[in-house]
């Protein structure tokens, strides 16, 4: 399948659908956490599929690589925010492991395309 647009891209379909779930998720936290963690956690969330996309759409693949590596930062901030989350609150086992499982998966499809980009970019111009 050929790739027109950031939205072809299955990693940024699975950043979009862990985006939800986190919104999902989140809403099931206190009440007292709404301008703390749940806001916290929903702006990383948001950010890993905005900087896919973002990069996605720049000129060289030098700035496409930059962008997917802010967007693998913002997967790390949320995965330490989900760690804080179940710390502090019950959070459903069954909910978590989806989040968690939905986030490794996030990360390795992150890391499949930086390597992808790093070998474009270190790979001889015609």
């Amino acid at each position: 399948m050929e790739v027109k647009s950031y939205k072809d891209l299955l990693v940024w379909q699975k950043a979009m659908d862990l985006t939800s779930l986190v919104y999902r998720v989140t809403a099931e936290l206190p009440p007292d956490e709404r301008f703390g963690l749940i806001s916290q956690a929903r702006r990383a969330a948001v950010s890993v599929p905005a900087n896919l996309a973002e990069g996605h759409r720049r000129s060289s693949t030098k700035d496409y690589l930059r962008f997917v590596s802010i967007s693998a930062g913002s997967l790390a901030e949320l995965e330490t925010l989900i760690e804080l989350a179940t710390r502090l609150y019950s959070i459903r086992s069954t909910s978590l492991e989806e989040l968690v499982s939905s986030a490794d998966e996030v990360g390795r499809m992150i890391r499949g395309l930086q390597q992808g980009l790093e070998v474009r970019l270190s790979s001889p111009r015609p």
